[in-house]
Parts: structure tokens; sequence; C-alpha cells
């Protein structure tokens, strides 16, 4: 301001010297221009980059030999069918590769062997139907089943994954949303991504108030949940504030906003994470970070109370899971470059959470 000042003064002399109106003209111009400005300056929600390298040492539980099966995390993913295998293969592994003892897919029963393959370390239920497998006089009592058998094992886990690879099937969104009231009811927390999103943006109410929800979307879901719930079009200028709004008008629940910077906000504050990162885009990304998050965020409700960290635990999870993807990615693209593809960034998540919170 104080240069801006000596300019206008300058200014003012010049245009009492030559009595120009067109000078006159610009002066104004440049003043209000300059008032407008900072104006959208001091309206924008300031956005604070996190300390997440602090907060992984923080929530990550230490290994030691009295531990036993299962005190690391037990993660399952809902997701997974004919088309799509890949996705919750991604999410559920990558919750492993950090440091989850346990890491369960619920998917349809076509996809179940063919994730049985990609790995033996996952524990595979293929109890999910999709609607050309149930006459329409079975589809009531065939749900009743999936819920009782997901029922079996609800209670064991530490959160759940929903969306990965799930599809749009009908009668299959159906069955998962019968699954997320049934989560909220046992306080499981949730980490909904893909196709969930699709799920949660037709019916906000399956996570509006429930605050162990995270939602994690990208550009085009981000975009679709603020046209439904906000009721307008993304605002990339107050970015941070509209995350807030979108945050408190879905009821409290926590959304990792993916983009060149992750913005996340549980309606209360913004967190940002810009570090690290990859220019390659390969699909496949997302499912890492939702697995990524679902652990970090059990870990972080275990430390809930011993940690000095004054945040919750799922903007705590999000944040750890954030930069853990982004350096995994990061390492990844230094020997792949234009090659690199999701199972090469999957291979680096071990070496990126040892370089961040090394084992003692």
């Amino acid at each position: 301001m104080l240069g801006f000042s000596s300019v206008t003064r300058r200014q003012q002399h010049l245009i009492r010297c030559l009595g120009g109106c067109n000078n006159h003209y610009r002066y104004t111009t440049i003043l209000h221009n300059h008032n407008q400005q900072q104006k959208k300056m001091q309206s924008v929600t300031p956005i604070l980059e996190a300390d997440a390298v602090s907060i992984i040492k923080s929530i990550t539980p230490a290994l030691d030999h009295s531990r036993h099966k299962g005190q690391a995390g037990k993660i399952a993913v809902v997701g997974g069918c004919r088309e799509y295998t890949g996705a919750p293969y991604f999410s559920a592994i990558s919750a492993l590769k950090i440091g989850a003892d346990l890491s369960h897919v619920f998917c349809t029963k076509d996809a179940a062997p063919v994730i049985k393959c990609y790995s033996p370390e996952l524990i595979v239920h293929p109890v999910l139907e999709e609607s050309y497998s149930v006459s329409d006089d079975e589809k009531s009592s065939r749900a009743d089943k999936v819920l009782a058998e997901v029922d079996k094992w609800m209670e064991r886990f530490d959160c759940l994954v929903i969306g990965p690879g799930l599809g749009r099937d009908p009668y299959l969104l159906d069955c998962v949303s019968d699954i997320i009231k049934h989560a909220r009811q046992s306080k499981v927390p949730m980490v909904i991504d893909g196709d969930g999103l699709f799920l949660v943006t037709n019916c906000p109410d399956l996570v509006s108030g429930y605050p162990l929800a995270v939602l994690t979307p990208n550009v085009n879901e981000y975009k679709r949940l603020v046209q439904k719930v906000l009721n307008g079009e993304v605002n990339d200028q107050n970015g941070p504030q509209q995350l807030i709004n979108l945050s408190k008008g879905m009821g409290g629940v926590t959304i990792l906003r993916k983009g060149k910077s992750d913005l996340i906000s549980d309606g209360e504050t913004v967190r940002s994470v810009s570090i690290y990162g990859s220019p390659r885009r390969c699909g496949g990304q997302g499912d890492i970070l939702s697995g990524s998050v679902a652990l970090f965020l059990s870990w972080a409700r275990q430390q809930d109370g011993e940690s000095k960290l004054n945040m919750n635990p799922t903007m705590l999870g999000c944040i750890a899971g954030s930069i853990l993807m982004r350096k995994a990615a990061s390492f990844a693209f230094e020997h792949k470059k234009r090659s690199t593809l999701t199972s090469d960034i999957i291979e680096c998540l071990g070496r990126s959470m040892e370089d961040i919170s090394p084992v003692n």
C-alpha cells in the first residue's frame, strides 16, 4: 500500500499539470481496480498448509513384539463388479502395503475369482449381487442376505472403503445403500470414493450429518456434489470457503477435494497438502488414496486423545493419506516417467512410509 500511495501521488501531480480528462479517467480506473483486488484478497478464506509429515509420525502406531494381529488396522473395501476388478484391489492392497494387518473385499460373485487371483493376501467375500443375477421376486430376500453377510463382519472393521469398482447397477447400489446405513448405526468410519460418490451425490442423506464419513471427490465428482448440495457451480476464486460450505451443507462430513493441491475440510477449517505429487495421472491413484485414508483414519482414531495435534481423526487421516499417496507417486515417476502405472505407485508406498516415519 505504501508503494501504491507513492505512485498515486505522482499520478495526481501529473493529472494536475496536464489537466487531462483521459489521464484522470485512467487514474480513477487504476484506483478502482486496485481497491477491488484488495477486497477480493481480504474476502478469500485462508488455506493452511498441513504439517503432513508430523501428522503421519504422530498417528502411526509403533511396531513391537507385544502387538497381535488386527491391532494395526482391519480395513474392508465394498466394491468390485464384472467390469471393474482392479479398483477394489488397488484400495485394499494399498492399506496392507502401508501397514494394515488385514484387508477385506466385499464384491460381486463374478469379480471375486479375479480379485483373489491378484493377491492371496486379501480376504475376498463374493456376496454382492447385480440385477441380472436376481429375479424381481428374489430381490428383497437376497438383499437381506447380503446385508446379513456383511453384518457378520462389520464390528471387526476399523474403517470401510465404499465405492471402488462398484459400478452403477441399480440393485447393487440399493444393497450398498443398506450397508452404509448399517455402518452408520454401528459407528464404523467410511471413506466414500468412485461410484460410492455417485450413490451419495444422488442421495446425500446416506452420509449427511455423519462425522465419521469421508468423501474423496475428483474434479468432476466435486462439481456434481456442489451442484447437488449447494445448488451452484464450482467457485475456484474462493474454493476453500466453498469447500467449507459444502462440508457444512452435508452436516459436517469431511471432504478431501483432489487436485494439484489436495484441499481438506470438515466444515470448520481447511487444510492443504501440496508437496510431492506426479504429473502422470494414470487411473487408479484415487483407489490408492481411499485405502490409505481409511487406514490412517483408523490409526488416528486409536491415537485420539493422545495426539498433541488438535484436529479430528478424519482430517488427520485425509492429510496423512494425501501426503503418502503423493510421495509414492513422486517416487514412482522418478523411475518410470510416462510409463508409470498404479502398480508402480503401490510398490513405492512402503518406501515412502519408511522415508517419512522409519521403523525404530
